[in-house]
């Protein structure tokens, strides 16, 4: 009986402290093998159509106001996009790629006109093909007269833990219905 015991004891402190050296949640920290960072210059078009019976931009909630919002797109109104992306910006210019995501509109007065943006601009042809960056940023549509600036905060494929930013121009806008092609000049810093 005494052997059993110190044999069943023995077994429950190795199981104790096997389980022990387990329990951790990380693995052991190791220098990185970093490449080289390269830097890629993207010039594309991307086409946010709202209206039509083909739009790429939905609003998905919006805010219950009771007054009015000038925007096209409502004040505190969320939008799901899969935008094309082009070469250039004529309707049927060569599809790159698309933009998928959310934004939001953040601002009441047309001439404050802002959206905060996530989107995800996956390339599907060429060079890239199968690679995206990510943006996250405010885009301050009414406040820059020529270009803005968004940034770069991730990417994949190709532009695996990218970072930097892309200058946005607005090619056209239809006021009225927010319909609008925008040129994209990516700066993107990447491995």
């Amino acid at each position: 009986m005494k052997n059993t015991l110190v044999t069943f004891f023995t077994l429950c402190l190795s199981v104790a402290v096997l389980a022990a050296r387990h329990e951790s949640y990380y693995c052991k920290t190791k220098p990185a093998n970093m490449k080289e960072e390269k830097v890629t210059r993207v010039r594309f078009y991307l086409r946010d159509t709202l209206s039509g019976q083909n739009p790429t931009a939905v609003r998905i909630a919006h805010a219950n106001l009771t007054g009015g919002s000038e925007s096209p797109v409502g004040f505190g109104s969320l939008f799901a996009i899969d935008d094309p992306l082009t070469v250039g910006p004529e309707k049927h210019s060569k599809e790159i790629g698309n933009g998928q995501g959310m934004y939001v509109s953040g601002s009441k007065e047309m001439s404050k006109f802002s959206i905060v943006m996530y989107v995800d601009l996956a390339f599907t042809t060429g060079k890239f093909n199968g690679s995206s960056i990510s943006i996250f940023s405010r885009n301050p549509v009414a406040e820059e007269a020529g270009e803005r600036e968004i940034a770069i905060v991730g990417g994949r494929g190709k532009f695996r833990m990218a970072r930097g930013f892309v200058k946005i121009k607005t090619h056209k806008i239809d006021m009225k219905t927010g319909d609008a092609v925008l040129r994209y000049d990516a700066t993107v810093y990447h491995y």
